[in-house]
Parts: C-alpha cells; sequence; structure tokens
C-alpha cells in the first residue's frame, strides 16, 4: 500500500467547496453566536434575581451537553414543531447557540472587569455617553473579549465538521464523499486534515494580530483625541 496524494487531484474543486461552505457556516454562526452572546450578557447584568437566573439556566444547558446534542435537537426540534430549514441553516443555527453559550460568559466576564465608575469619569472631564463607550468602555472590553473569544472561534470552526452527520456538505463531509469514490481514506483525510489546520491558523494569526492592536489601543488614542488625552490625565491623577 502507498500514499498516493496524487489521486486527490481530481477531488480538489469539491475539498474547495467544503472548505468554502466550512467558512460560510463558522463566519454565520460566529456572528449570530456572537449578538446572542452580547444579549445574554446584558441581560444577565439586568438587576434582578429572574434575568440572571433565565439566562444561568440556558447557558448552563447549552454548556454542559455535547454539540452533536444541540445538532441533533435543532435538526429533528423544527420539524416535529412545523419548521423546515435547509441543512446548512440549521447547522448554522445549532453552532451559533453552541458558542453563543460560551461568547456570553466572555463579554459578561470582560464587562465585569472593568473598574467601577471609569464612565462616569469620562463623562465628567466633557465626554458624550457615544464618546465614553467609544473612547474608554469599548477598547478596554475589546482587549478582554479577543483572546477568550479566538479559542471559543476555533473551537466552533473545529466542530463544524459534526455539521456532516447531517448531511451539510462542508469539509468533513466531503472528505467522507472522495473516500467512498476512492477507497484512499488516509490520504483524503490527511488532505482535510490539512485544510483545517490551515483554516485555523490562519483565524488564530488573525485575532492575534487584532489582540495586538487592541492592546496598543489606548495610549495612540489619546495622542489623536484631546478628550481621550484628558480622560486618560484624569485617571493617572485618580489613581495617585
Amino acid at each position: 500500500m502507498t500514499f498516493d496524494p496524487a489521486l486527490l487531484i481530481p477531488y480538489l474543486p469539491l475539498l474547495a467547496a467544503g472548505a468554502w461552505l466550512t467558512l460560510q457556516v463558522a463566519a454565520g454562526a460566529f456572528v449570530l453566536g456572537y449578538l446572542l452572546g452580547i444579549v445574554l450578557a446584558l441581560v444577565a447584568l439586568v438587576p434582578g434575581r429572574l434575568p440572571r437566573l433565565a439566562v444561568a439556566a440556558v447557558v448552563t444547558v447549552l454548556r454542559g451537553i455535547p454539540f452533536i446534542l444541540i445538532l441533533f435537537l435543532v435538526y429533528y426540534g423544527l420539524p416535529f414543531w412545523g419548521v423546515r430549514l435547509p441543512a446548512v441553516l440549521v447547522g448554522t443555527v445549532a453552532l451559533a447557540l453552541f458558542a453563543g453559550a460560551y461568547y456570553a460568559e466572555i463579554i459578561r466576564a470582560a464587562i465585569l472587569a472593568l473598574p467601577r465608575g471609569q464612565f462616569e469619569s469620562a463623562r465628567a472631564i466633557g465626554m458624550s455617553p457615544l464618546q465614553a463607550m467609544r473612547h474608554v468602555i469599548a477598547p478596554q472590553i475589546l482587549r478582554g473579549l479577543v483572546p477568550p473569544s479566538t479559542n471559543m472561534t476555533l473551537t466552533m470552526v473545529k466542530e463544524s465538521a459534526v455539521l456532516s452527520s447531517i448531511t451539510v456538505p462542508e469539509l468533513t463531509y466531503q472528505g467522507l464523499v472522495i473516500q467512498g469514490n476512492t477507497f484512499a481514506p488516509f490520504e483524503v483525510f490527511a488532505a482535510v486534515t490539512l485544510i483545517y489546520w490551515a483554516i485555523t491558523a490562519i483565524v488564530a494569526a488573525l485575532a492575534h494580530r487584532l489582540e495586538r492592536r487592541t492592546g496598543r489601543a489606548r495610549e495612540p488614542l489619546a495622542t489623536r483625541n484631546a478628550l481621550a488625552a484628558s480622560y486618560l490625565s484624569f485617571e493617572r491623577q485618580a489613581a495617585r
């Protein structure tokens, strides 16, 4: 038995199509999941016990079961209630639910990590609410969000392989199809592995670049914006 990657050449368009769909599904799930995470995090911070308990219950359930069960519950549950959606959309929604629970905790932790009184301090030196959020609050939250959000996004990209179980023609599904045609599982899944590695490496590199930019964002901003410079000066004096 010899290793013959050349047999994959006729199937490169299938692998490319699968990789492209994987990226599309992951991007859609990221957007939907992050929106869900923001909503859950903000509701969890609302005064009152009931909202916190409701969010805690949702997050605990979604984080406490395997993703494949979330996928099957959505895939088989929607038709049970008379809702029929394409498998790709079902998979995207299921991934968003899975990731959204983790994003919610990441966002909530980043907000709670902010020192108290920063918004009020920014308003005290003349910033509008929008300026305070843009120049003071948002950059600090973003710095705390990038590393854990990157880890969760990479996990989500890899979990997208499970969508092959509901016939979503993403990368793993195409690998199974090619393997059935070529009877060369090692060559096929070695290629699939390399493609997944390339996707996650690119995502990680982009996130690392964003992390470096957000880590340097605060001081350069002060050199371009008088209000931001005033806030930094006010904050340093208050810390003495």
